[in-house]
């Protein structure tokens, strides 16, 4: 099921987004006057094909990776007299512009819609409040303590765990202050406190920031009481079943689930002991635990999990807009979320952040189908998320990219007159060859992930 997820996610979520891009181009061409002789949705051999009163080509082909918007141009072929007014080589610099920052911008429009639906629809978000601070990390020194509530970060209000997250990733690979906001439990009253960065995280594999300053969520006790095994782990190749309560590991007596979860983490390809409760008996189960993780320090994994509980009333919070608030909290969801993509993609040019993190198709695919069966919520948020880096990417200033087009044309009209073709050619080279380089490097995370 999670294979047919993963593939309906991947084609919605590529269909959605590359049509929207196209028909912005589209659009804009059209109120422009340009004739637009194909709309493809896809590359390859075309599966449907259509065509309107004004004569354009509908197509959607076979590849799901990608679509264009051809339009008439004197340098692709012959045009009619006639037709010359409709070329888009004749239009004006500004037209042009127009026409091919029109796909990004679509993007961003298309993200904010999301996000707008997502705030109206609302969510529940765990309050962010500390469970317990590690003695002599970041957060110690400045004071954090167990029970606090984490209300701002460098003056963004934080209503959950993810915001907090969102707000600690923006200052991933940066040195100096991080200004955070807490409320201690039981006051109105909001306090400062300054955390102190130095090349924070730079350059990680797999950043975890809130972990990272010691700090660790608040959450109910967990039984350690098994509810389910990965058929392929550790656990249930050691004999470990659904139902069994964990006692003790390696001799230390066990509470909390959240105790296993620690101590497996830090060992990794290491052999522990497990005492185990089971029927009315007490057992020990040697387990040889694997890893995990792209890093170069994996973390342990048992394969194993517990069920989960129901979270106090007071530690959970309902937050949603009206319609029209909707629309500034969408707005504000997408301008910071391309100002981080753009952020981030600048920290890794400059190594403060590891290229590592950048992902490819194959982990699009497979958030794409988590996403989509987790629910319509999480999809959309995907979809927007996904939408924002497509109009991100496409307007980098890379020649053979909507924004490598937009620089030619913003040249030509500072200078009055084209670049020539032959450097205009020499940018295409160069711009292909650094696509064609990325996308080879997040292939290689992405089979390293796997």
């Amino acid at each position: 099921m999670s294979a047919l997820y993963m593939i309906v996610g991947t084609l919605v979520a590529l269909g959605v987004l590359v049509t929207f891009h196209e028909f912005g181009h589209f659009w804009v061409a059209r109120r422009c006057g340009v004739k637009v002789l194909r709309f493809s949705v896809g590359f390859g051999m075309p599966l449907l094909r259509w065509h309107d009163k004004q004569g354009t080509e509908f197509v959607v082909a076979a590849i799901p990776l990608g679509g264009y918007v051809k339009m008439l141009d004197e340098r692709e072929g012959e045009v009619p007299l006639d037709q010359l007014d409709q070329s888009f080589n004749r239009k004006s610099v500004r037209q042009r512009i127009a026409i091919v920052a029109a796909g990004p911008i679509a993007n961003f429009l298309l993200a904010l819609a999301f996000f707008w639906v997502l705030a109206m629809l609302g969510s529940e978000q765990v309050r962010p409040v500390i469970g317990a601070v590690e003695s002599g990390s970041i957060a110690a020194k400045a004071g954090l303590s167990p029970g606090q509530e984490i209300v701002a970060i460098d003056g963004e209000a934080t209503s959950g765990w993810a915001a907090v997250n969102l707000q600690l990733v923006r200052r991933l690979g940066e040195s100096g202050q991080l200004q955070i906001m807490v409320r201690e439990q039981g006051s109105t009253t909001d306090s400062p406190r300054e955390l102190v960065l130095d090349k924070w995280l730079k350059g990680a594999d797999e950043p975890d920031p809130i972990q990272s300053l010691g700090i660790r969520p608040w959450r109910p006790a967990l039984p350690p009481v098994l509810a389910e095994l990965d058929p392929k782990g550790p656990a249930k190749a050691a004999g470990l079943k659904t139902g069994d309560r964990l006692l003790a590991l390696d001799g230390r007596g066990l509470d909390d689930w959240q105790q296993v979860v620690d101590t497996v983490r830090m060992h990794p390809d290491t052999k522990i002991m497990l005492r185990v409760e089971r029927d009315g008996a007490q057992i020990d189960v040697p387990v040889t635990l694997a890893a995990r993780g792209e890093s170069k320090s994996p973390s342990g994994y048992l394969g194993a999990g517990v069920k989960a509980i129901d979270w106090p009333p007071e530690m959970i919070r309902e937050v949603s807009y009206g319609p029209l608030a909707a629309i500034g909290e969408g707005a504000r969801r997408t301008w910071t979320m391309s100002v981080l993509t753009l952020d981030s993609l600048k920290k890794m040019l400059f190594g403060e952040l590891s290229v590592k993190n950048l992902s490819g198709p194959i982990t699009i695919a497979k958030v794409a189908g988590a996403s989509a069966q987790s629910g319509v919520a999480d999809f959309l948020n995907f979809l927007a998320y996904l939408s924002i880096s497509l109009g991100v990417l496409n307007l980098l200033p890379i020649p053979v990219l909507d924004g490598g087009h937009l620089l030619f044309y913003l040249i030509e009209w500072v200078r009055g007159r084209p670049l020539s073709d032959r450097v205009q050619g020499w940018g295409i080279q160069i711009g292909i060859s650094l696509v064609i380089g990325v996308m080879l490097l997040a292939l290689v995370n992405d089979l390293g992930r796997l």
